[in-house]
């Protein structure tokens, strides 16, 4: 998975641990947010990106705490995951200036 591009809710959930540690739910809601309610994951789908990104080193686990008897789990980006998230930010900037250089045209060729 360390290739690019990343699919729409890998790249989300990298972008919701970029600016700090998080849990699960957390992840969830952030991803919501960033979307602006375009992409809403379920858990599991969730705790498969997570389980994939831990595999590939992009993420790893923060801290856990006990709430209210159950066990939350804390992620953070890796080194790796922030050069991954990095590259394919730019990567898709690059895309979407490339798409409105050629919508400024009005149908005029390149």
């Amino acid at each position: 998975m360390t290739g690019l591009p990343l699919r729409e809710p890998t790249f989300l959930v990298l972008t919701a641990l970029a600016a700090e540690s998080q849990h699960g739910y957390s992840i969830l809601d952030d991803v919501r947010r960033i979307s602006e309610g375009r992409v809403r994951l379920q858990a599991g789908t969730l705790y498969g990106i997570l389980d994939r990104l831990r595999a590939d080193g992009l993420i790893e686990v923060d801290r856990e705490e006990v709430v209210a008897s159950r066990l939350r789990r804390y992620y953070r980006l890796t080194g790796i995951g922030r050069d991954l998230l990095s590259a394919e930010t730019e990567r898709l900037r690059r895309n979407a200036a490339a798409a409105d250089r050629r919508l400024s045209l009005g149908g005029q060729a390149a």
